[in-house]
Parts: C-alpha cells; sequence; structure tokens
C-alpha cells in the first residue's frame, strides 16, 4: 500500500508491504552468475547499501534464517539472511562496501 506522509513540514511517499508477503529475491548480475557452478547459490544484495557487518566466514555451516551480512541503508540496518541450510563457499564483498541491488555478496553450496 502506498501512502503520503508529513513529516516536519515535509511529504514523503512511502510503501508499506505485509510482513508475510513474499519476498522476491535480487536479480543477480549476470556476469557474476556465470562464475559459479550451478550446485552454489548466490546470495545478492536485496537494496543498495553498505556492508556494515559480514556475520559469517568462508566454511562455516550456516541454518535457515540466520544472518550472513547487515547491509546499511538510509541509516538503518537490513539483515541478510541465509535461505537454507548451506556452507559459506566464499564471501564477494568487504566491510564497509558499497553495494547496488543484484550486487553478489557471497556464495553458499
Amino acid at each position: 500500500m502506498k501512502y503520503t506522509v508529513t513529516l516536519n513540514g515535509s511529504k514523503y511517499d512511502v510503501e508499506i508491504e505485509r510482513a508475510d508477503a513474499p519476498k522476491q529475491e535480487a536479480p543477480v548480475n549476470a556476469a557474476q552468475k556465470e562464475t559459479y557452478a550451478a550446485n552454489e547459490d548466490i546470495v545478492a544484495a536485496p537494496i543498495p547499501g553498505t556492508v556494515f557487518e559480514i556475520k559469517v566466514s568462508v566454511g562455516q555451516q550456516v541454518k535457515k534464517g540466520q544472518t550472513l551480512i547487515i547491509l546499511e541503508a538510509m541509516k538503518m540496518e537490513n539483515e541478510v539472511l541465509a535461505a537454507r541450510d548451506a556452507v559459506v563457499r566464499g564471501i564477494s564483498v568487504s566491510k564497509g562496501a558499497s553495494v547496488n541491488t543484484g550486487d553478489m555478496l557471497l556464495t553458499l553450496k
């Protein structure tokens, strides 16, 4: 649902989505996708932002729903979660890096 909100005299257009609505995965850049084997999952940035914290390391086992990376966007910390149980195969970003929607953050196997 879209709303217009007035805050301190300034108007802002905001969009609110239901928490139980299915999330769309960010598209991965084609050049990055070709680099990896078909049996690996590429975790892409769902939004543009800055890598605030990397919560995992290469070779680490992760569980579905576990926080992998925290992105900072518009002064908010956004968690990027594991979609399934897996092992971290590679990390493509570093703390403080700027990323765009669809940029590869890491791979899971």
